[in-house]
């Protein structure tokens, strides 16, 4: 079994989420990773099975032959209970090895979710040969590293750890990019508001934490198709944007006389924090300068 098989933040060709999602081509909506059923007897005005008047108004005539059987009866008869509603949500149900992981590795699997080292399925398997049985444990693991938790992880920019909870490596950019991608994708069919502004800030996050220029960003991250090819340079046009502005910053604190940000900030209307987060990239990339 390959890393990928447990990583599946790699995916090439990830599509661009839609700006507003489209009834047609939409996916499923999902509450976490797991599809939302139609409510339980979910009127739709129609009876499927004879194309007739809808359910709702059969219901209706029963329910005017049990009141008239009620009047019939006296005020003294008893009132059958009404049986209790289904609950259309069912509880989510977590795979019993990632319950099992979450007890043996609780600073991987726990409340807080870790980008995992390459190769863990691997290393899991050698060290708990009879505890975690191989094909159960290659499902629970597809099932984590799918969870919106962990995309999260990968998509922080979090290192990879192994299952002593060491730092072993930074995540790649084409991970953290098919990351944020496919947690937005997610997000955006669960909503009308256009997320994809979100979607362009969080990806020009990511390309400036990798420094890689777009023809090495594209290569690494391997897309082809128009649509993802386009948010990648509508990302790069952000980070363009932030470059210009943060050395344009750079060039009035040096010509401010300021020794302080926060009176620099306050002089140019600048928000303190984003005046210093600025200030302390080169026009080079990311680094320090003297302004702190």
């Amino acid at each position: 079994m390959t890393d990928h098989d447990v990583t599946p933040e790699a995916r090439p060709e990830t599509a661009a989420p839609p700006a507003t999602p489209a009834a047609a081509d939409a996916p499923a909506a999902t509450r976490g990773d797991r599809p939302i059923q139609p409510e339980a007897g979910a009127d739709t005005g129609t009876d499927p099975s004879t194309d007739g008047p809808s359910r709702k108004r059969r219901r209706g005539g029963r329910n005017r032959g049990r009141a008239e059987a009620r009047d019939a009866a006296g005020p003294g008869a008893a009132r059958a209970p009404a049986p209790a509603a289904a609950n259309p949500r069912r509880e989510r149900q977590v795979h019993p090895l990632l319950e099992k992981l979450a007890t043996l590795y609780p600073h991987l699997f726990g409340a807080r979710f870790l980008p995992l080292q390459r190769g863990i399925y691997e290393a899991l398997l050698e060290r708990h040969p009879e505890e975690l049985p191989k094909e159960e444990l290659k499902i629970a693991m597809g099932l984590h590293a799918r969870s919106a938790r962990y995309l999260e992880a990968i998509a922080a920019r979090h290192p990879r750890h192994n299952l002593e909870g060491e730092v072993v490596e930074p995540v790649a950019p084409e991970h953290v990019h098919h990351a944020i991608v496919e947690l937005f994708r997610r997000r955006q069919s669960r909503t009308q508001e256009d997320l994809r502004p979100q979607l362009i800030a969080r990806l020009a996050d990511a390309i400036d934490a990798s420094g890689l220029d777009r023809s090495t960003y594209v290569e690494q991250v391997r897309v082809g198709r128009p649509d993802a090819l386009a948010l990648i340079d509508e990302a790069f046009a952000e980070h363009g944007r932030r470059q210009a502005r943060g050395e344009a910053v750079r060039r009035a604190f040096a010509a401010s006389g300021q020794t302080d940000v926060d009176a620099f900030a306050a002089m140019y209307g600048i928000p303190s924090g984003e005046a210093r987060r600025l200030l302390k990239k080169t026009p080079a990339g990311p680094g320090t300068v003297q302004a702190d």
